[in-house]
């Protein structure tokens, strides 16, 4: 039997999920998440073999949510659902130890499949995620695209500071960096051209 928790904010999705899944066999889902602050919680109070997670989701997306995670549960299996993967945002999963992609139009049976998968220590990226992934065009670096996401999400200099826990001075230089990387004059230029370019 494998146990999961399921987050995403699109609460018929998240339900269908909940039901089908134990129907594709040895499945039980014990906890559901709307955010990606309560999937944290319910990840650390279940402890599941696979936590199935939403890429973006309202508050805490799911970067955040499995960057938080991975700090408590370091060996936690994750599966990350998403519906249009942006390279630098499947590179930045990765790099936090996201064992599994797949396509939130995938069919129950195929998620159930890569939940065992992941289950068995295994990997699984779906093949058209992939192809994005290594679609690498990307000038910005990862700490010029971390200030560039705050930016765009529309914090301050000084939120962002606080968040990336950096010196104001030097997300500054990384927003200039940026500005001039993609010839934009403003900072949220600078993000929109980013994310326009997928590389948020």
């Amino acid at each position: 039997m494998t146990t999961v928790v399921l987050a995403d904010d699109e609460a018929l999705l998240r339900k269908a999920l909940a039901a089908l899944l134990p129907l594709e066999g040895e499945i039980t889902v014990l906890a559901e998440a709307a955010d990606g602050e309560a999937a944290v919680q319910a990840t650390q109070r279940h402890r599941p073999d696979v936590l199935v997670i939403d890429l973006e989701m309202p508050g805490v997306d799911g970067l955040g949510a499995v960057s938080e995670i991975r700090r408590a549960l370091p060996d936690q299996a994750i599966l990350m659902l998403t519906r249009h993967a942006r390279p630098g945002v499947l590179r930045k999963a990765l790099k936090l130890g996201v064992q599994g992609f797949v396509s939130k139009s995938a069919e129950p049976a195929h998620i159930a499949s890569v939940i065992r998968t992941l289950h068995e220590g295994k990997r699984w990226v779906d093949p058209d995620v992939s192809a994005l992934a290594v679609v690498d065009d990307c000038p910005l670096t990862d700490r010029e695209i971390d200030v560039l996401r705050a930016t765009g999400d529309g914090y301050s200099v000084a939120d962002i500071a606080t968040q990336l826990h950096l010196a104001q001075g030097t997300v500054r230089n990384y927003l200039s960096n940026a500005m001039q990387k993609t010839q934009t004059r403003t900072r949220h230029a600078a993000a929109r051209y980013a994310r326009e370019h997928d590389w948020l």
